[in-house]
Parts: C-alpha cells; structure tokens; sequence
C-alpha cells in the first residue's frame, strides 16, 4: 500500500514530475485552490487512499529499527494513519480555502487511472500505533497552513503543469504539444473567471 505525500513541511509543497504521474492529491489540490484553478477530482472521488504525515514517516521507521522481528519472522507494517476518499480530501481543501477568502470549487474529471470508482477499503495500521507511534493527523490548522504556504508561492507555479497529461488507460502518453496547449487554455479560461 503506497500511502499518499503530506507535505514535509509548511515550506515543502512540491508538485514534481511524479507528482504528475502518481499523484500527491493533498499537495495538488491545496496549489490549485492557491492558483484558483478548480480542485480536479477523478470521476466521483470515492477512492479511498491512506495518508501519512511525512514526521510519522520517519518515526515509523525509527519505530520499525527499534522494534526488529525475530529471526525467521517477516513482519509487515502498513505506514499509514488516517484514510479519506479524494472526494472528503477535496472538500476539506476548499473550506480550508475558503477561511482564506478563496473560492475553491470542485471539477470532476473523466478517471485517467485504471482503477475502480469506489472499492473496499479497510486497510488496518495499528500495529505501528501498538510500538508508540503517536500520529500527527490531518487538522483543519494544518490544511490553512498548507493552503496558506501554497498561496504565498503561488507565483511559482507552472500552471500547465496542474491538469492530468497521462491517461493510464492508453498505451501511449506522449506529451504533445497539442495537450500542452489545451491544458493552458484551461488554465487561461480559469485565470480570467478569477
């Protein structure tokens, strides 16, 4: 289970080449409501992920060296602390938002990944939490941060960088300059409904 990226911290919101592939659905959506583009949400939003604060990251590590399995055990951790579906995570963003006097809408795209609308997921995490791990969750406080540090730097981003250029339900995803360019009519028509 790959969890999803919680910024490192208040200054570490980073939209990457991976990012763009895999996702950082947190990161993602705090930048667009920063840039006033519309928080894009795959088909209906009910998929569900596991996040992690990256400062439980590394004490689940440190919790994992400190605690080692017995010769001949295999012992398997699942690294993560709370569950959402994007849809819950999108609109935790747009009122974290919108205490910022933003107007953080939500647009539902056509799913590019291959992966069903809504599924079972009941991934449990507790065995971490049974070593000491004390989790740092996701607070109303720490979204207003992470959209108030992406509105500060707002200037910085690439904004033909936030729309989904790969579709993962076709064999080939060259970025071509034709997708390029309705990606930055869409965050052109975007800017000027701002």
């Amino acid at each position: 289970m790959r969890p999803e990226w919680v910024p490192l911290s208040a200054s570490a919101l980073v939209i990457g080449a991976m990012a763009l592939v895999f996702g950082t659905v947190l990161n993602r959506f705090c930048v667009q409501a920063a840039i006033g583009l519309p928080l894009t949400v795959y088909g209906k939003g009910g998929q569900t992920r596991g996040f992690l604060d990256i400062r439980d990251t590394v004490r689940c590590i440190e919790i994992a060296c400190l605690n080692p399995a017995a010769k001949g055990e295999c012992r398997v951790y699942n690294q993560f602390t709370e569950q959402f579906s994007v849809l819950d995570l999108a609109k935790k963003v747009q009122v974290a938002g919108k205490h910022l006097g933003l107007d953080v809408k939500i647009d539902h795209l056509p799913d590019p990944r291959v992966e069903a609308e809504q599924h079972y997921y009941n991934a449990k995490h507790s065995k971490l939490i049974d070593l000491g791990l004390q989790p740092h969750l996701l607070s109303d406080s720490l979204l207003d941060s992470l959209v108030n540090i992406a509105v500060k730097y707002r200037d910085r981003v690439d904004h033909s960088l936030m729309m989904p250029t790969v579709n993962w339900r076709e064999p080939n995803n060259e970025r071509s300059l034709h997708k390029r360019e309705a990606v930055a009519s869409r965050v052109a028509v975007a800017s000027e409904e701002r």
